[in-house]
This record gives structure tokens, C-alpha cells and sequence, in this order.
């Protein structure tokens, strides 16, 4: 198993790794955010994973996401399943189905920790509140325009919808996302190594990545 992950072994060591195999992470989302999240993830050692998303794939989502054209019309929770078993092995656990009151708890319950990147405030508060009331360590992550945020439960707000638009439709959408990606993935495994919790906004406008530890 190491050699799959030998970059990260020489960096992290092969305890670190061990470590990161044993941690249950649920993500929210299977879009821009939560599709390229789910695939460095794995190919850092993080290896039980599961994903929600009812979407299917659309042409305009190659751009942003880690899908492609022949992926149209699929589910983006079984090509994302198909693409990372490929790539590392692994066996990534799908629900296709919408999160919401009643399949919250189904979903998440057994989540060591919850990333959330959805695109709308409904279900970012249900995911909000469950993990709130479980005590469910829980990280969100979110974009509108040039800037994004990764954010621990106990530091975030539910923003509101954004009314004009798709923030993937912004022209640099790609580089704010691979920007908040790479420090989302940070986060995670600052946290599952070293039980440590930063906050980060990110504004591509001026190319900066600002930390709040705590």
C-alpha cells in the first residue's frame, strides 16, 4: 500500500498514512469542489470515503469538474467511484439520492468528520445543525466570485444563495477552485494527523491564502 502513496510516505511517513487510511470522511457534494477534493484525498491516503450527490453530469461541468465529455448524462457519484478506483483502489461509498431531513442522519452518522460542498443553503444548514447536535467535526467549503473559504463548524455561517448566476460560471472559476481544493485537503489532514483546526479564505484577485488558526 505504500508504494501507491509513496510521495506522501516520504513526506509524511507510513504512520501518517496508516493513519489517514483508517479516517471516515463523508463529503457533500460531488461538483467542482467536492469531485476534485474526493480525488486528491485519495491519492494522498485517505481511503474511506464516501460521497453524496443525486446530480448527473453535464457538458458545461468538464471545465470545473473532474469529469469529462464522454462522462455526459452519468451519474457524478459512479464515474467519481469508477475514477478513483482506477486511480488508487479504493472503494468509494456512493448515495445518489438528495440530502435532506430525513436522510441526513442515514448519511452522516457514521462520519468521523463531514466536508461539506454544496452549493446551496438548504442543505449546508441541514448539514450544519446534524453535525452541531452529533457533535460531528465538520469543515465547509464555499466560493462566490473571487473568493472562497474552508471553514470548521464552530467558525461558520450559512451564507445565503447567490441570486445572479452559477459561481462556476465566473471566467477564472477553475483556479479559485484547485485554490480552495489544495487548501481544503490542508485542513483535512492537519486535522486527521495532527488534531489541528485552521480556517482559510482565499481571494484570487490578489493571489492570497490567508490562515485563522484556533
Amino acid at each position: 500500500m505504500t508504494n501507491i502513496y509513496l510521495h506522501e510516505a516520504i513526506y509524511r511517513g507510513a504512520e501518517a498514512i496508516n493513519k489517514l487510511g483508517q479516517i471516515q470522511i463523508t463529503l457533500c457534494g460531488a461538483g467542482a469542489l467536492g469531485s476534485l477534493l474526493a480525488d486528491n484525498l485519495a491519492r494522498q491516503g485517505v481511503r474511506q470515503l464516501a460521497v453524496i450527490d443525486f446530480d448527473r453530469i453535464e457538458q458545461h461541468n468538464a471545465g470545473t469538474q473532474l469529469y469529462g465529455q464522454s462522462d455526459v448524462g452519468a451519474k457524478k457519484v459512479d464515474v467519481l467511484k469508477a475514477q478513483l478506483f482506477r486511480s488508487v483502489g479504493i472503494e468509494l461509498t456512493v448515495y445518489d439520492r438528495r440530502l435532506d431531513d430525513r436522510t441526513v442522519k442515514k448519511f452522516l452518522r457514521k462520519a468521523d468528520l463531514v466536508v461539506d460542498t454544496f452549493d446551496n443553503s438548504a442543505s449546508r444548514r441541514i448539514v450544519t445543525d446534524f453535525c452541531l447536535e452529533r457533535r460531528i467535526e465538520c469543515l465547509h467549503l464555499g466560493m462566490n466570485a473571487d473568493y472562497g473559504e474552508v471553514r470548521w463548524n464552530d467558525r461558520y455561517r450559512v451564507p445565503q444563495d447567490v441570486v445572479e448566476g452559477d459561481v462556476c460560471d465566473y471566467p477564472l472559476a477553475r483556479n479559485l477552485i484547485l485554490l480552495l481544493v489544495a487548501a481544503g485537503c490542508e485542513a483535512i489532514l492537519r486535522y486527521a494527523l495532527e488534531n489541528e483546526k485552521e480556517n482559510y479564505s482565499v481571494t484570487l484577485r490578489d493571489l492570497k491564502i490567508n490562515t485563522e488558526q484556533f
